[in-house]
């Protein structure tokens, strides 16, 4: 039998082009299964993502968070030069990815046509704030753009409030996943048929397709769909409900669960009251449950609420801050933070992705790159070349 590899990506190169965020969330994932991602900057500025905050001793570490186990490669994508060692590296990669707008590949002689004919088993994913194709095209796109054109920042919010974007990059981080998931499936079909393929994923079309309540009512029904809080737009009490000293959400998505609730907040004969007996009752009447459950709340603590509730098995958490979460023994006891490295950060704490495999290492430590760290070294065992041709390379300010 073939022995399997520790690592599900080990021996697949991937040429990484991208910037910022979405892109390089698209590769750190393929780098945390162990590809080798050979990520492309321009030389003295790197990419943007360098530049943004928090800065330690000078380095990014919003930038070491995305790229971690990836290899930096200064090139002058304006140089002619520069570009002829893209397309050769090109040549020896399984994937490309970039996210450049639309059309800059094809005008830098490195869209995929060009380079597919010279490598016919290239995967080529594209990423992009609204598609290759449509009346949004050349718009430039940022996290924010998104959540606000897609709808999710208008369903987001308390109800009387202002649309509120989440309090991540959502969008980038969902478009890079299934950028992601993309490639591994155009993967799985090279395996069969031997050439590779194209692929596009925009940053729009991603949110829009994963906001599946709110499009179940909009497409389905008559039903207005808006902001709600953190109440469930169809279900309930699906909310959140403060104590003495912290908020606690529960979940009431089943009649049974219901029943339980009631049981916990030590009113069991709501469940023969006709405001709550259904959940289209409830939802008519979520004023008046919503104060029965927020004056028991209320009178207790977090934990002592908490207790009720899950006597009774009945899903509720606690609202906890990121802070709470890196003090529970939940990120240990599942290696949420793995170890990594960075030259000018030494030793550093890194959130590869969480899915577990069966008899696969994680990739650990993982090193996060400093601007050009791994030029030379790539260029000699990528490219073949010397000394002396990467020193003329320099002196033309092609790296």
């Amino acid at each position: 039998m073939t022995q399997l590899p520790r690592h599900l990506f080990q021996g697949l190169r991937v040429l990484d082009l991208t910037r910022v965020m979405s892109g390089p969330f698209c590769t750190a994932m393929l780098a945390d299964l162990g590809a080798e991602v050979i990520k492309i900057e321009m030389p003295g500025f790197g990419e943007e993502g360098r530049h943004f905050a928090p800065h330690v001793n000078g380095e990014s570490t919003y930038f070491a968070m995305l790229n971690r186990g990836k290899r930096s490669v200064t090139v002058n994508m304006k140089s002619p030069d520069g570009i002829a060692l893209i397309r050769d590296l090109a040549k020896r990669a399984d994937i490309l990815v970039e996210n450049f707008r639309p059309g800059v590949t094809e005008r830098l002689g490195l869209g995929y046509e060009a380079l597919q004919a010279a490598n016919p088993r290239l995967i080529y994913a594209s990423i992009s704030g609204f598609g290759q194709e449509g009346p949004f095209a050349d718009w430039p796109a940022f996290d924010l753009v998104i959540q606000a054109m897609s709808g999710l920042m208008s369903v987001t919010g308390e109800r009387d409030g202002r649309a509120t974007a989440v309090g991540e990059s959502v969008a980038d981080i969902t478009t890079g996943m299934f950028a992601a998931w993309g490639i591994a499936s155009a993967l799985y079909d090279r395996e069969r048929t031997g050439t590779g393929r194209r692929l596009e994923v925009a940053m729009l079309d991603s949110i829009f397709s994963m906001l599946l309540t709110n499009l179940s009512r909009r497409l389905y029904t008559d039903k207005p769909v808006g902001r709600v809080g953190n109440r469930h737009p169809e279900t309930y009490p699906v909310d959140s409900f403060a104590t003495r000293d912290g908020e606690v959400v529960l979940v009431g998505f089943s009649e049974a669960i219901v029943k339980r609730i009631y049981q916990a907040i030590g009113k069991p004969e709501l469940a023969d009251d006709p405001r709550f007996k259904t959940n289209a009752d409830r939802n008519a009447h979520e004023a008046d449950l919503r104060k029965i459950i927020g004056d028991w709340a209320g009178s207790l603590t977090q934990a002592e609420a908490l207790a009720k509730l899950q006597e009774v098995d009945v899903p509720a958490a606690p609202i906890w801050s990121l802070d709470d979460l890196l003090a529970s023994p939940h990120i240990a006891a599942r290696q949420l933070l793995q170890p990594g490295k960075n030259t000018k950060l030494g030793d550093i704490q890194l959130a590869p992705q969480p899915v577990r495999f069966s008899d696969s290492d994680a990739v650990t430590p993982m090193r996060a790159p400093t601007l050009g760290e791994d030029t030379d070294s790539v260029l000699r065992e990528e490219l073949g070349l010397d000394d002396a041709a990467i020193a003329r390379l320099r002196a033309a300010k092609a790296i």
